[in-house]
């Protein structure tokens, strides 16, 4: 009797857990599908970054709000008066494509929280300011008669949002957990929640087809936001059911869910070798700034030169990675006349180079590059590529490779290099006859062409 009576109370809930729809599951994939979703992605190697928003006019670092503690009240100001009068984004475009960039990502919504579109769940966006447009839309167009792939940026910060509480990286963070909770109270992460997923759902259904999302950023642990705080799995689920083929970087804290990220990202540095998960190597993008700050920031003066960036670039392919290069435009819309410098410099290597860079990789590992270079390789046309860093004088030795080469060239003009076995070398060396004058390029290529 007891059994029964236990059995009429169990089954209602039984019934009602096997009537639940199963919980949505992250797309899964074959390795080679994911290679091939993603080739375009791995053959572009670089790609422009735009960091645009309010802090343009204060123009000094994007995280000027955090960094000097300004209250909401005291960053009003940016908002009314911003006013990119300015703005071409086809000008951008052109700039972008020039320098020999194969996609873009632009920052639709920053830490500060500002939306760069007309986004219908906030009035904090820029149709409500001077600028009185949506500025998503204009970016799309204008890159996309280019021919590249747009991307956009999303950060799951929000420092201007009533229900986004407050954390260690918030610029009203505290001392005490007494002060989080005083300060936090009424505020409602399920809201933020729902309001995140909001705008990306019109991010990834207003403008047509999306190529890329980069979600930023989680840090985990004491007054901080991980998983659960984003919702992370539904937001990337969302994302990818509008987009399917969309790429998507590795800040959503789900490193160890499948599914969960498809390239990761290190940040402001070189790497030492192709990155690596569980000893797998993964697809990986760098991100880099000119100088040091991702926003408009006048007084910046640390500039990379473009060799310096050239070689970043070059370095990132023979290792595997991709570059995303960033701008800061002004607050009036334009490109900081140092990067437009630096784009045209790097536009001038790439237009004669861009084959040492375009669908290459990291060189097999039976080719060892000669001191003071670094080594690229493609695939599928058998292409070895030496990036000259230091131009030797007069000779440049190829190790154990006298048996597999058919031709050498310069890459810029295709000016044959003659090879022989030189007095030095041991009998499977190569040794190249270079010119004693270095040629007219930054950084000079040889291309080999393999037997």
């Amino acid at each position: 009797m007891k059994i029964k009576n236990l059995f009429k109370l169990v089954l209602p809930v039984l019934l009602l857990i096997v009537s639940q729809p199963a919980p949505a599951q992250l797309p899964r994939e074959t390795e080679a599908q994911k290679a091939q979703r993603m080739k375009w992605w791995t053959d572009a190697r670089f790609g422009m970054f735009i960091h645009w928003g309010l802090y343009a006019l204060p123009a000094r670092h994007e995280w000027v709000k955090n960094r000097e503690r300004m209250t909401d009240e005291q960053y009003q100001k940016y908002f009314e008066l911003f006013d990119p009068d300015l703005y071409n984004p086809k000008e951008w475009a052109r700039m972008a494509k020039e320098a020999g960039m194969k996609y873009v990502v632009l920052t639709a919504k920053h830490h500060e929280g500002f939306c760069l579109w007309d986004s219908k769940y906030t009035d904090y966006k820029s149709t409500n300011t001077p600028c009185g447009k949506d500025l998503i839309k204009e970016y799309v167009e204008a890159f996309r008669a280019e021919g590249l792939k747009v991307g956009f940026y999303y950060s799951l910060i929000d420092w201007h949002h009533p229900d986004y509480t407050i954390d260690s990286r918030h610029p009203q963070r505290q001392e005490s957990d007494e002060e989080y909770e005083k300060l936090n109270k009424g505020k409602d992460m399920n809201r933020y929640r729902e309001y995140m997923k909001n705008q990306v759902r019109e991010l990834l259904t207003n403008y047509g087809e999306i190529s890329i999302i980069w979600f930023d950023f989680s840090f985990p642990g004491k007054n901080g936001k991980g998983r659960q705080d984003w919702d992370s799995e539904n937001l990337l689920k969302l994302a990818r059911s509008l987009q399917p083929g969309i790429i998507v970087d590795d800040r959503l804290d789900l490193r160890d869910v499948e599914g969960g990220w498809d390239f990761t990202t290190p940040e402001q540095y070189k790497v030492a070798k192709w990155p690596e998960v569980n000893g797998k190597k993964v697809p990986w993008e760098t991100c880099q700034t000119f100088s040091g700050s991702w926003g408009y920031y006048r007084d910046e003066y640390t500039w990379k030169s473009p060799e310096q960036l050239l070689e970043l670039l070059i370095e990132s392919v023979s290792k595997g990675g991709n570059l995303l290069l960033n701008v800061g435009p002004t607050a009036r819309g334009t490109i900081d006349y140092r990067a437009q410098e630096r784009l045209k410099a790097m536009g001038e290597w790439m237009k004669f180079n861009n084959r040492s860079i375009y669908m290459c990789t990291q060189a097999p590992e039976e080719f060892t590059a000669p001191p003071n270079t670094l080594l690229t390789f493609n695939p599928e046309t058998r292409r070895l590529y030496v990036h000259l860093l230091s131009y030797p004088m007069g000779s440049l030795t190829l190790s154990n490779m006298a048996d597999k080469v058919k031709y050498v060239q310069f890459l810029h003009d295709a000016s044959e290099i003659r090879f022989g076995t030189g007095r030095e070398a041991s009998a499977n060396d190569l040794t190249l006859q270079l010119p004693v004058q270095k040629p007219p390029v930054i950084i000079p290529v040889l291309e080999v062409f393999l037997k």
